[in-house]
């Protein structure tokens, strides 16, 4: 019987042991799924950025012989932890590099985690407005209570090393990446990279694939200009900041196109004609899009954003 007893005491203590070490990382399904030679990344789900446990954005990995360089770090410190026990799984090279698309909060609370591992953390210029704004601080502190464990009191806002406003070229372990600057389209500050011997793109937010965008506060005339040039380009395969990858890269591309010319053109005759809003959305016949996800959650506020931006056009 004691044999027996000490069996079970054993085991339940093993069992709380593994329950504790699950508890560190949210519980989500995270895959690291193979794009090409080079490239890797996790997919969130879709959804609002509380939903998920905060894990509704992607990351993307490039590997080299000489390390490693991320592309966005998730929307928790937990979820960051997550990435890098799936990364350690193909590669035990370090992580030398994150690149960061923009500065959205679903991107950026993984900063921590590979800043205090000694990554070198470069940002598109525009994303320290964002930073030293207000607002930061605000949807931190939001995050900390709706996101309650995974964003708490020692999450902090991480700032980029270096800022470029300018296409650049990295090269690490012989495989090249091409930074390309958005500048203010889809946020304060954008950046996609090129991983040119793959011809892959990571585009970031810039593209949402599977679902209506947020448009939020961008700059719709140039977030088309950017989508336009890159459609231009070839690609073997494309990464969203949101959504499934693409063998595809330039029918995904326009599609985005499409819907944003779209609001563009709807709401650019609405404010000629003096119509306000209420009644020229109501008027709009939004049948291509309404059957996307995130529609109802967001094409209003698209609308509606587009409409103010194209006001502002008119007075400049």
């Amino acid at each position: 019987m004691r044999v027996i007893a000490a069996f079970f005491t054993l085991l339940c203590l093993t069992i709380g042991l593994n329950a504790r070490a699950d508890d560190k990382f949210p519980p989500v399904v995270m895959e690291l799924i193979n794009v090409s030679e080079h490239v890797y990344y996790v997919q969130g789900a879709p959804g609002a950025a509380t939903q998920n446990h905060g894990f509704i954005s992607n990351a993307a990995v490039i590997i080299t012989d000489e390390g490693v360089i991320l592309f966005d770090t998730l929307g928790t410190p937990a979820l960051a932890q997550l990435f890098l026990q799936k990364l350690k799984k193909v590669t035990d090279k370090p992580v030398k590099k994150v690149i960061v698309s923009h500065y959205h909060a679903d991107h950026i609370y993984g900063l921590q985690v590979f800043k205090d591992l000694g990554a070198e953390i470069i940002a598109p210029a525009g994303a320290e407005e964002y930073l030293n704004s207000e607002n930061a601080e605000t949807l931190l502190a939001s995050r900390r209570a709706d996101l309650a464990p995974w964003v708490n009191a020692d999450t902090r806002l991480v700032k980029p090393d270096r800022y470029v406003d300018s296409n650049e070229e990295i090269t690490l372990g012989g495989v090249t990446l091409k930074l390309i600057f958005n500048g203010k389209a889809h946020s304060d500050g954008d950046q996609s990279v090129l991983v040119e011997p793959d011809g892959v793109l990571l585009i970031g937010d810039l593209i949402f694939e599977g679902r209506v965008p947020f448009v939020g506060d961008a700059n719709t005339k140039i977030w088309l200009e950017r989508l336009k040039d890159m459609a231009q380009g070839k690609l073997t395969a494309m990464v969203p900041g949101h959504g499934p990858m693409s063998k595809k890269p330039q029918e995904v591309i326009k599609t985005t196109v499409q819907y944003i010319e779209f609001l563009r053109e709807t709401m650019d005759k609405a404010v000629e004609d003096m119509t306000p809003f209420d009644e020229a959305y109501a008027a709009t016949d939004w049948g291509d899009f309404i059957h996307l996800p995130a529609f109802e959650e967001a094409n209003r506020r698209n609308a509606y954003q587009v409409y103010l931006s194209l006001e502002q056009e008119g007075m400049q």
